[in-house]
């Protein structure tokens, strides 16, 4: 999350993101028979073969970067292989979409320090994530970048107009530049739920009674799914569902093409819709992509092969002597 921008913010922001960086690690190597940090493309099929979750690491917002965007090399040797710029609000490196309506850019899209960073991410053969940034980031992200680039979880702003939505020419530009595209399952991305200014305020009421979303143990986030059902009651909050979902994915494999699009649910920032709730659903997308017609390699694609292909064209335009560099 984006706290302050000031020295002593950025400072606490650098310091976030390498504890984070530090935990995920950790976390792979206390588990060698569940877990591998993966790095490459093909690691993805490898791990697979030998029973083990492929690990990448990716940030979204570069916001830790901040205090010293040379780090992003730090970060690269460790594992990192996916990086956006923005989330929520402007940060020193690009504007945000904002949340529903785009709020006035701070920087025309892409601050210098931006470009500098996408042109340090593209030696590096770091994808590339435009997914929270603005319509002016996306299309200057997608002249400046010297690799395709993705959106990890967007929308489709023709399906429903929302800030953090992509509208199909942007869609078509990005396929033809090679991108891919993943769809986000967040509802309130996906329909309007009737949201208010003022349900938002008492929502994020409720969550700082609880000392924020991050610090709540089992039991209080018990409480705060029970009074969150009381709030959406009292404001009369529409629930997306999984044809809404559907709705968003089909759109977009028929504007990008079926090589350009992917999965990205966005579970953890609070997605997932009703008959969507989390990974044990996917089968249903799976059926329902058969069933508009599509075929088994096709889908293979849309669910992962598509974004390690992306992945490795990526990789293969990376500067070599970069990195070198940065492994050393």
């Amino acid at each position: 999350g984006q706290g302050d921008r000031d020295a002593a913010g950025n400072l606490k922001a650098r310091d976030a993101g390498l504890k984070r960086l530090a935990e995920i690690r950790e976390m792979v190597a206390a588990n060698p028979d569940k877990f591998e940090l993966a790095t490459t493309a093909d690691d993805a099929a490898r791990i697979k073969a030998a029973g083990r979750k492929s690990v990448y690491i990716s940030m979204e917002n570069a916001y830790p970067l901040e205090q010293d965007p040379s780090l992003l090399s730090f970060y690269y040797k460790q594992g990192l292989r996916m990086l956006s710029l923005a989330h929520t609000g402007h940060n020193d490196f690009a504007d945000s979409a904002g949340m529903g309506t785009a709020p006035e850019g701070e920087h025309g899209g892409l601050s210098e320090k931006g470009r500098a960073l996408i042109e340090q991410a593209n030696r590096l053969g770091i994808l590339i994530d435009q997914s929270h940034a603005s319509n002016a980031v996306f299309d200057q992200m997608l002249a400046l970048s010297k690799a395709p680039i993705v959106l990890s979880h967007s929308g489709a702003y023709d399906v429903f107009k929302h800030s953090r939505n992509i509208d199909d020419t942007r869609i078509r530009a990005l396929a033809a530049k090679g991108g891919v595209i993943h769809v986000n399952s967040l509802g309130g991305y996906l329909i309007d739920t009737g949201a208010t200014p003022a349900y938002r305020a008492e929502q994020r009421k409720l969550f700082e009674q609880f000392g924020g979303r991050r610090n709540m143990s089992e039991e209080q986030r018990a409480q705060a799914r029970a009074q969150l059902a009381a709030l959406d009651k009292k404001h009369g909050i529409r629930k997306a569902d999984f044809d809404d979902y559907m709705r968003h994915m089909l759109h977009i494999i028929k504007v990008a093409g079926w090589e350009h699009s992917g999965l990205g649910a966005d579970w953890d920032g609070g997605g997932g819709v009703a008959g969507y709730e989390d990974i044990a659903a996917l089968p249903k997308v799976v059926q329902a992509l058969l069933d508009a017609g599509y075929s088994d390699t096709q889908v293979q694609a849309i669910l992962g092969g598509n974004t390690v292909r992306v992945m490795r064209e990526a990789q293969a335009l990376a500067d070599p002597e970069a990195v070198k560099a940065a492994l050393e």
